[in-house]
């Protein structure tokens, strides 16, 4: 059974369902009532099962899938139990683990360690001071700064942009996505997810509704303001418009893959796409590809804004974070030299 159906498992349980059967000795008004409520609660369990499928993203939903049956069968491998797991379980694991893994995958197996023992009903050993103390060593020993894609700040999208033809399909495309992708600093699913629906252009530029992002997984919702760019050739605004018109794409996904017959698909491009693309152009712009990935538009604009001296406020009301720590990870170097210490001493 998926550790997730844990979560409902009670609703499901057909020992419980028993209970509203009639029995052989009711009379007709009885059974009839107790056949509909048997009904009802079965349809009640589905109902939950499906609420529970949507109440992570399913990249999230897949991520805890992978890491779950990695650590289970480790466990399997080596005659241990996997849930519950002991805490020295836990920690053996995440200590053979390090040999091949970066710190970051150590974090999210033990993520996913404890939502499974949590679902199960079970106290989750991943909090165990044994398990805390092994994991504190590894990252001592191993490090646990994140390795970062470089941030593409302006003058880097610029370059990119100016590889694309302005007359082909994915010209038109590439040079959409960069810049929409960039101004309005979204993440590589937020800009695959756009539709036509979302989009208005407004005389002060275009107003983006984003309907659910990673942060919000609820469905709020909030808009985002991508004004008209001082120069025509890498202006968001102009740029979405043209690959619309030539697209001729009027509703549904505004990103779409294009063969090499110029055809174009129906449905929208994948996160790997977006990535993809970024690291292509890069290449092309004469620039260090491997450093760049669908995020660096992302943290570029952040950059890229910090070093205008921008107010990290603006800058969260732009990109969506909800706290500064958080934004602050991904101005990267972009505020090094703002009101820099050293700068003040007079050498």
């Amino acid at each position: 059974m998926c550790w997730l159906t844990t979560l409902v498992v009670v609703l499901a349980d057909e020992t419980a369902l028993k209970r509203f059967e009639p029995d052989a000795d009711d009379d007709y008004a009885a059974v009839d009532g107790k056949q509909r409520a048997l009904a009802r609660l079965k349809q009640v369990a589905e109902d939950a099962r499906d609420y529970a499928r949507h109440a992570k993203a399913p990249n999230t939903l897949k991520a805890y899938r992978i890491d779950w049956a990695d650590f289970s069968e480790w466990c399997a491998l080596h005659r241990l139990d996997f849930l519950p797991a002991a805490p020295q379980t836990v920690a053996l694991y995440l200590t053979d683990l390090a040999r091949t893994h970066k710190v970051s995958t150590l974090y999210r197996r033990l993520s996913s360690i404890s939502q499974a023992h949590q679902a199960a009903g079970y106290v989750t050993p991943t909090t165990d001071a044994q398990v805390r103390l092994v994991f504190q060593g590894i990252r001592r020993t191993l490090g646990s700064a994140p390795d970062q894609k470089h941030a593409a700040i302006t003058a880097e999208v610029r370059a990119m942009v100016e590889t694309l033809s302005p007359i082909t399909l994915i010209g038109v495309r590439g040079r959409a996505l960069l810049l929409v992708g960039f101004t309005g600093a979204f993440r590589r699913s937020e800009l695959v997810s756009l539709d036509v629906a979302d989009v208005t252009f407004a005389s002060d530029g275009l107003v983006v509704q984003l309907r659910r992002s990673k942060t919000d997984q609820e469905g709020e919702g909030r808009k985002v303001g991508l004004p008209f760019g001082s120069n025509p050739l890498t202006c968001p605004v102009r740029a979405l418009r043209a690959w619309l018109d030539v697209a001729v794409i009027a509703r549904g996904p505004i990103f779409r893959s294009v063969d090499r017959h110029g055809n174009i698909a129906d449905t929208g491009l994948t996160d790997q796409s977006v990535a993809l693309i970024v690291k292509r152009q890069a290449k092309a712009a004469g620039l260090d590809w491997q450093r760049y990935a669908g995020h660096s538009l992302r943290s570029g604009l952040a950059t890229a804004a910090a070093m205008a001296d921008v107010s990290e406020r603006a800058i969260m009301a732009q990109t969506g974070h909800k706290s500064l720590p958080m934004v602050r990870r991904y101005i990267r170097d972009g505020s090094l030299f703002r009101s820099n210490a050293a700068a003040a001493v007079g050498l």
